[in-house]
């Protein structure tokens, strides 16, 4: 979709959008249209009892005196309420309600109700962004064109607001990093029999163009690393196991480093300890968590973040086959702890392990965060509205928590306690990989713990939202790109300079 930002001008024709406050209100520019078309607008408010609640949607077509436009107002709720959060969610209602009227193009007049929290270039840029996230389909295998014409939205957005070069400013930035979201939902998205740890390696690979630094390792290098752990679990697939590093040095040279690491299972058939027939179709997103650090690189680099940032990801598959671990095997880490594998569809922790211990080792990072799909007890605790952060370091944890908020995005504190460590123990290795049926996420969280030393070390488990069967405010149904800009947010907030 093109977005592009004028100054304020009433169109002669097509679609325009007006917002209106929850007090049932007019802009001024939707008064003067009133006045010009005998109060067309004004009876049709009327007559629906519309206030403009958010969300609220009214359509006038074709007025008398007018007959070439259409007129579309949305409720943007009480203009207290109306903050750069709430103007995105208003912008994605924008798209959605052009979409099912059928409109190929609209011209969205971003004047703010008095009183509202956001204004001027600043709420223009924030529509935009909205309707940006929300301008996303799947439908890469979607070979029919009705179906296809089903899923079309808008192709041409222009919003007008005084100060237009200063919301075409803003919006480049935040483009960037809707171009970040929407890498991760098409990787989380993409089938697994084309999705292999090499066709992940080689969509990594595409970030150089933005000046990203990528290496991939393969079963070889990682095998003289003594990544068994890793290794451990691909060893079930034809298909190899690899680990891809991404560089962002957009800092200065001995700039405070933050990691990201992401748990990419391609394909999580559980092993031999294999799950359950129904649903398992939904472990094509499994690699959810290398999603958001793939994408959250896409959108440090296109914005050109000053900061030093470093991506790694685990790529493997887990199958079922005759050279697949064994529940009961023993394997040694690249830590160099021993863990006795007791089921093998805990398979995420052994990547992430390995990941991690490598990142540290060779890079030094002033923290690690890394992000996996990892466990379903973490649905069980939070269900599918919140991602659940584990860290060893509170002030890190506060400040991912805030760069969620900042960005609308869902991040609740969990526990780290000895004595779910001490569940993870048993007599015939340094650890093994699930603890009891109960407090599941958190005992996962401890085994992650372990290979950190001391670098102050987040983890986020985003099983619950990294893929989501309802509509969300800015997104469809599907991979979400969950924390992709919360990670941009948490750059910008603390390693930028």
């Amino acid at each position: 979709m093109k977005i592009s930002f004028a100054e304020p001008k009433l169109p002669a024709r097509g679609f325009v959008v007006f917002l209106m406050g929850g007090d049932g209100e007019l802009s001024a520019s939707a008064k003067s249209l009133d006045k010009a078309i005998k109060g067309a607008i004004s009876r049709a408010v009327e007559a629906r009892s519309f206030v403009g609640k958010k969300g609220e949607t009214l359509s006038v077509f074709s007025p008398e005196g007018r007959e070439n436009l259409n007129i579309l107002l949305v409720g943007a709720g009480l203009a207290k309420d109306l903050d750069t959060l709430r103007a995105q969610e208003i912008g994605a209602i924008v798209y959605k309600s052009l979409s099912s009227l059928g409109a190929d193009s609209a011209t969205v007049l971003a004047e703010a109700p008095s009183g509202a929290k956001t204004r001027g270039a600043d709420l223009a840029a924030a529509l935009a962004f909205g309707a940006r996230l929300r301008d996303y389909s799947y439908d890469k295998y979607i070979t029919y064109s009705d179906a296809k014409a089903l899923l079309a939205g808008p192709t041409r957005l222009q919003f007008m607001v005084k100060g237009s070069a200063a919301a075409r400013r803003q919006h480049k930035e935040l483009d960037h990093i809707a171009d970040g979201v929407d890498f991760a939902r098409d990787l989380v998205s993409e089938p697994s029999n084309v999705k292999s740890p090499k066709w992940m390696a080689a969509q990594c690979r595409k970030l150089t163009k933005l000046g990203v630094k990528v290496e991939v390792l393969g079963e070889a290098q990682m095998k003289k690393l003594g990544m068994n752990a890793l290794l451990a679990v691909g060893q079930g697939s034809v298909r190899e196991s690899q680990m891809v590093i991404m560089r962002w040095n957009g800092g200065a040279k001995g700039a405070k480093t933050v990691s990201l690491i992401g748990k990419s299972v391609t394909f999580d058939t559980g092993g031999i300890s294999i799950k359950p027939a129904g649903g398992m179709e939904d472990m094509i997103w499994d690699m959810g968590g290398a999603g958001t650090v793939i994408g959250a690189m896409h959108a440090i680099a296109a914005r050109k973040a000053k900061a030093n940032v470093i991506g790694v990801v685990g790529l493997v598959e887990n199958m079922p086959d005759g050279n697949a671990t064994r529940p009961g095997d023993i394997v040694t880490s690249m830590s160099g702890q021993t863990i006795e594998i007791i089921n093998t569809d805990a398979e995420g922790r052994l990547v992430l392990a390995d990941a991690m211990w490598y990142t540290q080792k060779r890079f030094k990072p002033d923290a690690m965060i890394d992000f996996a799909t990892l466990t379903g007890a973490i649905m069980v605790a939070l269900g599918r509205e919140y991602a659940g952060l584990y860290a060893s370091d509170e002030a890190l944890s506060d400040k991912i928590i805030a760069a969620g908020k900042t960005v609308g995005e869902k991040i609740w504190p969990m526990p780290l306690d000895e004595a779910y460590d001490k569940q993870i123990n048993t007599p015939r290795a340094d650890m093994k990989n699930v603890g009891p049926r109960w407090g599941g996420s958190i005992t996962a969280a401890q085994f992650l713990k372990r290979f950190t030393n001391d670098v102050p070390w987040a983890h986020m488990d985003i099983a619950g939202v990294a893929w989501s069967e309802k509509e969300l405010p800015l997104m469809a149904k599907g991979a979400s790109g969950f924390a992709v800009r919360a990670m941009d947010q948490f750059v910008r907030d603390n390693y930028e300079g």
